[in-house]
């Protein structure tokens, strides 16, 4: 069976950030990113290797001032790109889940391809929020990410954090663990007959 080509190529400028995005979720796990924020190139980096998609992000934006707005803005593009690579969804599993380790950090994500966007996220120790990883990433931008992702991308996420002490460990995990599930969610299923849904659209 000939299987569509999941593609996309996005890009977003304002006043505060600049974005180019090209990713293809059929690839190797291949990427080259550059965000101007070390650590999320970090993060974005995993994502791509463990869930098998191609992905290349250039961005800049005011990291003067914080990092907020260029993650912010790179995980609404990559949530789009996302969504319209996956086209009808027809044959996909749709469901996935996966439990991460990373040393001490264990995360679990779960996420489906409902084209119902809602994130659930839980466990992250106490000050997390309001630890600076790498000097410039602040660990509340974790979350962050995944709503931009679970919103534009029209994804149903769950992530737990089970246990962890290092915030860097904690980080990797939860985004290494999002990547296996959607690696899961997104693969072709050769028992699938067209769209997995009752309602007949995803």
């Amino acid at each position: 069976m000939t299987r569509p080509s999941r593609t996309a190529s996005l890009s977003r400028a304002t006043s505060e950030s600049s974005v180019e995005l090209a990713l293809d979720l059929d690839g190797s796990g291949t990427s080259a990113i550059n965000t101007s924020v070390p650590f999320f190139d970090h993060l974005l980096t995993a994502f791509a290797k463990h869930s098998l998609t191609d992905l290349t992000v250039r961005a800049t934006g005011d990291t003067h001032i914080d990092a907020h707005h260029t993650v912010e803005d790179v995980s609404i593009v990559l949530g789009t790109a996302i969504r319209q690579a996956l086209g009808d969804k027809s044959g996909i599993s749709r469901y996935g889940d996966a439990l991460v380790p990373l040393d001490e950090a264990l995360a679990q994500a779960v996420v489906d391809i409902s084209g119902r966007p809602y994130l659930v996220h839980s466990g992250e120790p106490a000050g997390f929020e309001h630890h600076l990883i790498g000097g410039h990433f602040t660990g509340s931008l974790v979350r962050h990410t995944f709503e931009a992702l679970a919103f534009n991308g029209g994804l149903t996420v769950h992530v737990r954090v089970l246990d962890g002490r290092d915030p860097h460990h904690i980080a990797e995990a939860e985004y290494k663990a999002f990547a296996r599930a959607f690696r899961q969610a997104k693969a072709f299923d050769d028992a699938v007959d067209g769209i997995p849904s009752t309602k007949g659209a995803l």
